[in-house]
């Protein structure tokens, strides 16, 4: 069975899964973009912000946004009296990565403002409010106003250059962001337990569970439980593999097609669920 027969089958049993609780999250969902939908069978969507408790109406803060492929499904889905805040990495963070050219990391300077006017054009007349900032930016006028922050695949490279600082301004911000009793979710590539600390510590994508919790209480964050929504078992990195081995990056197989096929069968990562609340 291929990947786009499975994805109309997943997409079939989510939004049945969500339309008697949820019609207006089933009609977003069906509304978008084929290419969005594919990826349905890995992501779940409507089973991960119905878990974490995303309703219309709120203000919620997505961390790292990039093209905004959970952002064009929260815009439609929080509705005008909904407010979506993207965050993206602190400019001073890009280069350490070695491989952002001068260019974007220039261009990283007018973020907030360039994807607030990008994400004006991703939504319908009945879409939520946008603004933005980068992490160690946030304004004194964003503290406690938001019910939710998600960190979908945001937290590795946070991680990555934990010692400078990143990540706890990250958390940082994302607890004064959120009212009292508000929602902290994480989807995160989920590193095995009994890897090397050193190898699931950020650079090849993966996380370990521990690791986030700890992370997240230290913050001040209380644990709610975590939820297998987004586990794929297939999914099994040995010691020299990355996360972007696999769909949709398939970085170590462009030039061999081959490999390709054994990375998409694999299908896209296995990743944790988590839920924290910021205490009342």
């Amino acid at each position: 069975m291929n990947l786009m027969r499975l994805t109309t089958i997943c997409l079939l049993a989510c939004t049945a899964a969500v339309h008697a609780d949820n019609r207006k999250l089933a009609e977003v969902l069906t509304a978008q973009p084929a290419e969005t939908q594919t990826r349905y069978y890995f992501r779940h969507p409507a089973e991960t912000l119905s878990w974490l408790g995303i309703e219309p109406g709120m203000t919620v803060m997505e961390a790292l946004p990039g093209g905004g492929w959970y952002s064009k499904i929260l815009l439609d889905y929080l509705g005008p009296d909904g407010h979506l805040v993207g965050v993206d990495y602190n400019q001073s963070m890009f280069p350490k990565f070695g491989f952002v050219s001068a260019e974007r990391i220039k261009a990283k300077e007018t973020w907030a403002a360039d994807w607030t006017a990008d994400a004006q054009s991703w939504g319908g007349a009945e879409s939520a409010s946008i603004s933005a900032f980068t992490f160690g930016t946030m304004p004194d006028s964003f503290h406690g106003k938001a019910d939710a922050v998600l960190l979908v695949r945001a937290l590795h490279n946070l991680a990555r250059f934990r010692a400078d600082g990143y990540l706890d301004t990250a958390l940082k911000d994302s607890v004064a962001a959120l009212k009292p009793g508000g929602i902290l979710g994480v989807v995160q590539h989920e590193a095995r337990e009994d890897k090397d600390d050193a190898w699931a510590s950020g650079p090849r994508g993966y996380l370990k569970k521990s690791f986030v919790i700890e992370q997240m209480q230290a913050a001040g964050l209380e644990y709610v439980g975590s939820n297998n929504i987004n586990q794929n078992p297939a999914d099994q990195p040995g010691a020299d593999d990355m996360v972007w081995r696999l769909p949709p990056s398939l970085s170590t197989s462009r030039e061999d097609p081959e490999l390709r096929v054994q990375m998409q069968s694999i299908g896209e990562s296995n990743r944790m669920t988590l839920k924290f609340r910021k205490p009342k």
